[in-house]
Order: C-alpha cells, then structure tokens, then sequence
C-alpha cells in the first residue's frame, strides 16, 4: 500500500482543527484550527490549505451520540465533508469521533500541563486523533 496524505478536520461551528496524516506512519500532527462563524469556514482556508498539502484524501470527524446515534451536529459535519470534496474535487471520507475531544485534551495535557489546553490546541489534536483512528480502522 503506497503511502497517503490525509488532511484531517475536526468540524465545530465556532472552531474548526486541522491536522495532517501519513497513512506510513499511521500518525498525524496538528496544524492549526481555523475559525468558523456558525459552522462556515472561510473556504479560501480551506482550499490554501488542501493547495499546500495535496492530501490523497481528507477525513472529517463524524460527531455521534455515545451509543452512536445521529445528532445536529453529524449532519452539519456531513455536510461540510460534501462541500470540501464539491468545492476542491477531493476524496472525503468522515470518521467517527466520539470521545477525541477529552482524549486531545488528556494528551495536550500530558504535554504541556493547562496552558497547552487553549481552545485552537484543542481542536487542531482533535484532528490529530479523529485522522490517527481512522488509520487504525484500516487494519
């Protein structure tokens, strides 16, 4: 299996965290997170970003109910995973991801005590775990 790129998001309405992933290493590290206003990102954002990184494909986290169950915000989540792949014509898988948010702030925590857990931080670990665990769901 040859290696892959994969730009992962985690989808907020506020705050969206970018993070960047080999399919090689089976590992990710945070970018940044971008600002949202009401779930729209600013998609030239978006769009510089997937410019510099040409990822192979991109992976949105799926935001469910603890027994798996849609809620508002899966549905918005989809809908920005089409939108990327409308607007740039890339692949857009979406990734479960529940419970990454306490995970990204139990390992930025781990690394940098309460300063590393700003919101942005947050965010852009989020998407470092929802593009780490989708690596794992392939084996």
């Amino acid at each position: 299996m040859s290696s892959q790129t994969v730009l992962g998001f985690d989808y907020g309405t506020k705050s969206i965290g970018i993070a960047i992933g080999q399919s090689l290493t089976g590992s990710a590290n945070p970018l940044l997170s971008i600002k949202a206003v009401d779930g729209i990102p600013k998609w030239e954002e978006i769009g510089m970003l997937i410019e510099e990184w040409r990822p192979d494909l991109v992976v949105v986290g799926l935001p469910l109910n603890m027994d798996g169950s849609e809620q508002e915000m899966t549905q918005r989540a989809k809908k920005f995973a089409n939108r990327i792949n409308g607007r740039f014509g890339v692949k857009v898988e979406t990734q479960d991801e529940r419970l990454t948010t306490a995970d990204a702030k139990t390992r930025l925590f781990e690394m940098g005590g309460y300063k590393a857990l700003t919101k942005g931080q947050v965010d852009a670990m989020s998407a470092v775990l929802i593009v780490e665990s989708y690596f794992e769901s392939l084996y």
